[in-house]
């Protein structure tokens, strides 16, 4: 409606649309949803259509925020990544495992890495955190095990390939 039959504009919109889009960061929908939002709004204003972009403001603001507030599409439990260093004498194998029973519905080692010079290993683990668990308990039980090194616990990160 906007663009109306003149053809530039149509294809220097499309253009405008996939840099916006290919160019920003890789998040979830909500935040690309929220870039064509703000560009649309712009887009109407620009083109004198005043009313109309004051309408699509609000009318999608509104649907925003409602679904916002009842947490459509978010997800509940996201893995995390669990990486934990110890010493080249603690055999790791199953060392953790009542603590991952206890704070967790699960957890896969996927890597097993060695640092400083071979004295110390880093294990880094997918974990599925119960809702409850109180993760500060979980990382000083955890602390006790591996005589104080480093642990951290965070999101998993997203791999993406280009191609």
């Amino acid at each position: 409606m906007l663009v109306g039959s003149d053809i530039a504009k149509a294809i220097s919109l499309g253009g405008v649309f996939a840099l916006v889009r290919f160019r920003s960061v890789p998040g979830d929908s909500k935040d690309i949803a929220s870039v064509f939002y703000c560009m649309s709004v712009g887009l109407a204003a620009g083109m004198g259509y005043i009313w109309f972009a004051a309408m699509l403001a609000v009318v999608i603001g509104i649907l925003y925020f409602v679904l916002m507030f009842f947490n459509y599409g978010t997800k509940k439990n996201e893995p995390k990544e669990l990486k934990i260093t110890i010493p080249e004498n603690l055999n790791f194998n199953g060392v953790f495992d009542d603590l991952f029973e206890e704070y967790s519905y699960g957890a896969t080692l996927e890597k097993i890495k060695t640092t400083n010079l071979g004295t110390l290993y880093e294990l880094t683990y997918s974990i599925m955190m119960k809702e409850n668990a109180d993760e500060k308990q979980f990382m000083d039980s955890i602390r006790c095990r591996n005589g104080n090194l480093n642990i951290v616990l965070c999101k998993t990160q997203e791999r993406f390939e280009v191609l």
